[in-house]
């Protein structure tokens, strides 16, 4: 059940925990577009390895206030006050791909820097803006239409009629996922690889996946749109201010956000390791929460080797919960999202 936080500018937040109600905090970034709702394992598998697993929506997006105009840094201000209002101490966060960059924001946060752990960033965007790299390259025509209309907005003195293509391209697709929840999925689709057909392919990953791109864009594009809008513009923060360990994933074959992305953040943030996964793709991110967990308890073991991190199996499975409908898939369902679409 979701429960309501109120920002430090009286904006309000939809909030979720799921796992130990005491266990070491993690926070969970959705992608784009998204909602708390997204993909999320059971409690009991979180339970059974001493986690609290806390998601919130983006503002924009239902049950969150819209904070128009937002950049990416904004995200670690709102992750602060749900920390202060769940009263946390130290706590760690994971972003999926339009979540990542959030993540990121976390860990360069100078208000955050005694309290945050590790931070994961999955299939993660380079800042638009990053230098020596090009940005479009191996990127899905999608998502190359999309940002090109944001870095263009920029470009012509923020001239609000070119963000028109854009804000129809986006009330279309939430047109079609209103009246067919699979519609972004089908458009989705043709641009994806083999990898990702296989792990998109599964009926039950698909019916969630769809569920959480319906109830992101149930009342309007807001979120979705000022997602693109952050990521496609100045972040706000500097990458060499990160000071606690960073995790960089990506699949070597993503074409929705290139890995060439996750190589360039590993040059500009000091204390990151990449793990690049060969013959893996965008969606790849569903095996890798296991070892993302894993990962993320070793941090919190080497920042308090007095308590133990829990016996825990890369071979582990991880079932994950159809939200709204309370039925088990037979499938381990993990991190789902494209660029601009999760």
């Amino acid at each position: 059940m979701a429960q309501v936080v109120e920002a430090h500018d009286g904006r309000q937040l939809a909030v979720k925990s799921l796992g130990d109600p005491v266990g070491r905090p993690v926070f969970l970034l959705h992608g784009t577009p998204g909602t708390l709702d997204g993909p999320l394992p059971r409690g009991i598998f979180l339970y059974r390895l001493g986690i609290r697993l806390i998601s919130y929506t983006r503002p924009g997006y239902p049950g969150s206030d819209r904070d128009k105009g937002r950049t990416v840094a904004d995200a670690a201000a709102d992750v602060e006050a749900i920390a202060d209002k769940l009263e946390l101490g130290p706590f760690s966060v994971i972003g999926r791909s339009g979540g990542a960059p959030h993540a990121l924001a976390c860990a360069a946060a100078e208000s955050l820097r005694d309290r945050l752990i590790c931070t994961a960033a999955l299939s993660s965007l380079a800042p638009y803006d990053a230098e020596g790299l090009d940005w479009f390259v191996g990127m899905a025509d999608s998502n190359i239409e999309a940002y090109r209309n944001v870095t263009d907005f920029h470009k012509y003195s923020n001239s609000e009629h070119i963000l028109q293509p854009l804000i129809a391209m986006f009330n279309e697709h939430a047109k079609q996922v209103r009246t067919n929840s699979q519609g972004l999925l089908n458009t989705l689709w043709p641009e994806l690889g083999e990898s990702d057909r296989q792990i998109i392919g599964d009926v039950a990953l698909r019916r969630i996946i769809a569920r959480a791109h319906a109830k992101a864009v149930s009342d309007s594009i807001d979120g979705w749109l000022d997602d693109v809008m952050a990521l496609g513009s100045p972040w706000g923060f500097e990458l060499s201010n990160v000071t606690a360990p960073v995790l960089l994933w990506h699949g070597a074959d993503d074409k929705q956000s290139p890995a060439s992305h996750s190589k360039w953040l590993a040059k500009e943030i000091p204390t990151a390791i990449l793990d690049l996964d060969p013959g893996v793709a965008h969606f790849g991110a569903v095996e890798i929460l296991p070892k993302t967990l894993n990962w993320v308890l070793a941090q919190v073991s080497a920042t308090a080797p007095t308590a133990a991190a829990p016996a825990f199996s890369e071979g582990l499975r991880v079932d994950y919960a159809e939200q709204s409908a309370g039925s088990a898939s037979g499938r381990d369902v993990g991190m789902i999202r494209a660029d601009h679409r999760s």
